[in-house]
């Protein structure tokens, strides 16, 4: 368990306003305010308590061998890491056309960033079900992966997390030019990036800021956004019918919110609106090709729909698949199931 200590306002925590200054209250043992999922909780005194994730029953016995995988930091000035993916020599130079062809070019693999979901509070490379998935990628595509981590809210709070997700993509091209480990895998030219859920988000505002030219020499040929996280004020049909028992749920996407959110921010907020009344225009926007994927039992599900077909009335080339009877993040909780199957087939099919 990890333990950290902001300036928390309960205030802020629950849109109410409380009375303080009893005795009583002011010697009380501090208490759980915030919770999410058990993974991190805010207690009264502003202490910030991290917990692991539970284990996934699959974990290693589904790293086959067939990937290797390596952790480095990417941002020493906030311990940010890093999890990079490459398959083995032998099924990398078979998927890129190996076996007596010289051109070197040809047995290049696509490269996907990924980013992990949490609602910008917690989620990392490093929890079993994402390492899982990204060991997925990486075999079945195959691709190199390079699944990022970023600050969390709320001890960073937004935009810290779109600064880390802009300063992963700015590391990126000397990694795949200068890192030995990489020599000879990853194609310049097909660059990938990608998230679940927020890290759909931010997966959105690199696509913003970034283009398909921005990080020229590497090429960014599209963005590959499950299940995004957008929000608005105004709820959405999908948000009002989404149970409580739904693993996003309208309570737990309003608890993320006032975690994650700087104070005078709300769900209109660029960040998580793209279309709110103060977004900027995205006509100008040059995504390349674009993949959303929505779920029909998802509280953002409405607001997935409304981003792909209002990018596509711009002009921008977006598939939009949605998934029948499915949840929010599903293939990324559960990896091995029959619908992130259909995920993985969807995004080899698209690089």
């Amino acid at each position: 368990m990890l333990v950290s200590s902001i300036a928390f306002s309960r205030e802020h925590s629950t849109g109410r306003t409380s009375a303080v200054g009893s005795s009583s209250l002011a010697h009380a043992s501090p208490y759980v305010v915030e919770d999410c999922l058990g993974l991190v909780q805010v207690l009264s005194d502003g202490t910030i308590r991290r917990f692991p994730p539970p284990p996934f029953p699959a974990g290693d016995v589904h790293d086959d061998g067939r990937v290797e995988w390596k952790d480095v930091v990417y941002n020493a000035d906030h311990n940010l890491g890093v999890r990079m993916y490459r398959p083995r020599r032998r099924e990398a130079n078979e998927a890129g056309g190996g076996g007596g062809d010289d051109d070197d070019d040809k047995k290049k693999l696509p490269v996907v960033v990924y980013f992990p979901g949490g609602g910008f509070c917690f989620g990392s490379y490093s929890y079993p079900k994402n390492h899982v998935f990204c060991l997925r990628l990486a075999a079945e595509l195959p691709a190199v992966v390079f699944s990022f981590d970023h600050r969390h809210a709320p001890e960073h709070r937004l935009p810290a997390a779109m600064e880390d997700a802009e300063a992963a993509l700015l590391w990126l091209p000397g990694q795949i030019f200068s890192n030995p480990w990489l020599a000879g895998t990853a194609d310049p030219r097909r660059l990938f990036v990608s998230g679940t859920s927020s890290g759909a988000t931010l997966a959105h505002h690199m696509a913003v800021r970034f283009g398909t030219t921005g990080l020229h020499p590497v090429k960014i040929t599209g963005y590959i956004l499950l299940m995004p996280y957008f929000l608005s004020e105004e709820p959405t049909v999908s948000e009002l019918n989404t149970p409580e028992t739904a693993l996003l749920s309208r309570e737990r996407s309003n608890r993320y919110v006032r975690l994650m959110m700087p104070v005078g921010w709300n769900k209109d907020h660029p960040v998580v609106n793209p279309f709110g009344p103060g977004s900027p225009s995205l006509a100008a926007a040059d995504v390349g090709r674009m993949l959303v994927v929505a779920a029909e039992c998802d509280l953002v599900r409405d607001k997935n729909l409304e981003y792909a077909e209002r990018m596509k009335a711009m002009g921008k080339d977006v598939r939009l698949v949605v998934f029948s009877g499915q949840e929010h993040a599903f293939c990324a909780t559960k990896p091995l199931s029959a619908g992130a199957d259909e995920v993985i087939r969807l995004i080899k099919h698209f690089v």
